[in-house]
């Protein structure tokens, strides 16, 4: 279970995160949904004891990000936007590493890599480095690194960018499972249809405050939309922008 109550995040006078509450429970796949620089990745980055927050608490599977970030980054699997790897090793290698920093059993461990590295097709690349390969091969490092340990929470930032969609089924599949498992999932993304198939709820966070939460069956009828594109355009007072460029390319055209 995940808890975010009032949470604040500031950068020098820049305050990224005014006061946001949200709650994830066990089983449940929650999805943070905003543009770029509304506060979704400050947000993942808390939760993952990466960054302190200025304010306000965050509660990861019972433990205080600010008392015990350690803890929380030993039992949550974090997908950063963009992964962070190291780029002279090879897969084998790195998986290895994440491996002996968790303490995953060398059979254990084996076994997982090999089911990963199956799932996600990248076998071929096993002995190349890391720094050679794509950036899409690189995001499916990273979301194999996050799974390893079996985590019981999993925070996911964009983490379908640059996968085929291939990929992103086996991902997509993959969450739904550990949803039936009882885990809690937060994950932000642009993808919305998929955002609209697999989420439990929704919070749209839009300057740093969640400014609607619920089913997206609930944000339909509470924005009169027909879709959660619409919903999400709507509540970030982007619609009529939109509109405005789609009829400038068509004048231009």
């Amino acid at each position: 279970m995940i808890e975010v109550e009032g949470l604040v995040k500031r950068f020098g006078s820049n305050v990224a995160l005014k006061g946001i509450t949200f709650t994830v429970k066990d089983g449940e796949i929650y999805g943070l949904l905003g543009p770029n620089g509304s506060g979704k990745s400050t947000t993942m980055k808390i939760l993952a004891g990466i960054i302190p927050p200025s304010g306000g608490k965050a509660i990861v599977n019972g433990i205080d990000v600010s008392k015990d970030p350690l803890r929380v980054k030993r039992i949550a699997g974090y997908v950063p936007e963009t992964p962070v790897l190291y780029e002279s090793l090879t897969p084998v290698e790195f998986f290895n590493f994440i491996g002996s920093v968790r303490r995953i059993p060398k059979e254990e461990l084996q076994e997982r890599v090999e089911t990963f590295v199956r799932a996600f097709g990248i076998e071929k690349y096993l002995g190349e480095m890391i720094g050679s390969l794509s950036f899409g091969t690189r995001q499916k490092i990273s979301l194999i690194s996050a799974m390893l340990h079996d985590p019981r929470v999993l925070i996911l930032d964009e983490a379908m960018n640059g996968l085929d969609p291939k990929s992103a089924r086996i991902l997509r599949e993959l969450l739904l499972q550990f949803r039936e498992e009882g885990r809690s999932i937060v994950f932000s993304t642009h993808v919305l249809a998929l955002a609209e198939t697999i989420c439990d709820r929704v919070g749209v966070i839009y300057n740093g405050e969640i400014i609607a939460e619920g089913t997206v069956e609930q944000l339909k009828s509470f924005a009169h939309e027909e879709s959660l594109e619409d919903v999400f355009l709507k509540l970030t007072e982007s619609q009529e922008e939109v509109a405005g460029i789609v009829r400038a390319l068509k004048d231009a055209l």
